[in-house]
């Protein structure tokens, strides 16, 4: 990848001269069936375009509650968009089509708009949990019929992909936004896209450059993404099963509760107390393995690219040698 980087062919992205970034664009679009698409530096800033391009003020954004556009944008679709969200309980974070027919406003002055039906594929609070091809067409199609636009925040998008085996390029045709991360499991410094028309891209430029998303001579990271792309993708499957091997371990220690089954690179679970979270926390960081909290007591080990075999045995060790 480094090697990618350091051979690419770059100019100003803003005036669309850097000819990787451009061959990016035209790459992810194509893969996903869609017309357009346009590099920013993140996830957050591309979730962000998209809620700005497909609603208006006093909108309502229908999404789940632990979706990653409602809990960890720092209130941007408030702040960047002037919507309102209606968040769902959904114990696995699938949204079904009642999800979203019960959860449309009249047409009433004294309620915001119902607009968009938003979707996050993987689920990464709900541990990983995948959208089946299937399933988006049913809520998809379910939004349309109430004349509702669809995004889908697909940060972990080949995950799910590489998980149900279904191709990205069917994925165009259920959402008008769709979001794509490169710097998660494809193991890119940095990148996300956001894809769509060609008009809606349009639109999205002129939003990437009023949130300070323009860049100059960034070929040099987009030549990552098309490298990861090229290569990263399939391997998914090998974070995917080092996580279930994780999981498998963790279910035979008695202090665990409440493990989601992985179906990604994710595995999510509670533990009893706070001193079981933080003697743990520390005795897996004094062997060099970081975990993060989710909640007060659910914690989120996370498999990715630089995570290889030899790493999963010492992980195991650690876990074995953990006194609750």
């Amino acid at each position: 990848m480094l090697e990618a980087m350091l051979a690419a062919q770059v100019g100003d992205d803003v005036y669309d001269e850097d000819e990787t970034v451009n061959a990016l664009q035209a790459k992810v679009a194509a893969m996903f069936g869609m017309e357009d698409a346009l590099f920013c530096p993140s996830g957050t800033m591309t979730n962000q375009i998209a809620m700005r391009i497909i609603t208006e003020p006093q909108d309502e954004v229908i999404c789940y509650k632990g979706a990653h556009i409602y809990k960890y944008e720092g209130g941007g679709l408030a702040y960047n968009s002037q919507v309102s969200t209606r968040t769902i309980k959904v114990g696995d974070g699938i949204l079904k089509p009642t999800d979203v027919s019960a959860n449309i406003n009249p047409d009433n002055i004294h309620y915001p708009r119902t607009s968009v039906a938003a979707l996050e594929n993987s689920v990464n609070r709900a541990g990983g949990t995948c959208y089946t091809l299937q399933e988006i067409a049913d809520v998809t199609q379910e939004a349309r019929k109430h004349q509702l636009k669809t995004h889908l925040d697909g940060a972990r998008v080949f995950n799910a992909l590489v998980a149900k085996g279904d191709k990205a390029q069917e994925y165009g045709q259920h959402f008008d936004t769709i979001s794509v991360c490169l710097s998660k499991g494809l193991g890119c410094p940095i990148g996300s896209l956001v894809i769509g028309s060609k008009a809606l891209m349009k639109k999205a430029k002129r939003s990437r450059k009023v949130l300070g998303g323009a860049m100059r001579q960034v070929g040099y990271l987009a030549a990552a993404g098309i490298y990861a792309l090229d290569h990263h993708v399939e391997r998914l499957a090998e974070d995917h099963q080092r996580a279930k091997t994780i999981a498998d371990r963790l279910t035979t220690k008695s202090y665990i509760s409440n493990l989601v089954p992985p179906q990604t690179n994710i595995v999510l679970f509670d533990l009893p107390n706070q001193d079981i979270v933080d003697r743990l926390l520390a005795h897996l960081k004094n062997q060099g393995i970081l975990a993060g909290m989710m909640d007060t007591l659910t914690m989120r080990f996370v498999t990715h690219l630089d995570f290889d075999d030899d790493q999963l045995t010492q992980f195991l060790k650690a876990l074995d040698s953990f006194e609750a």
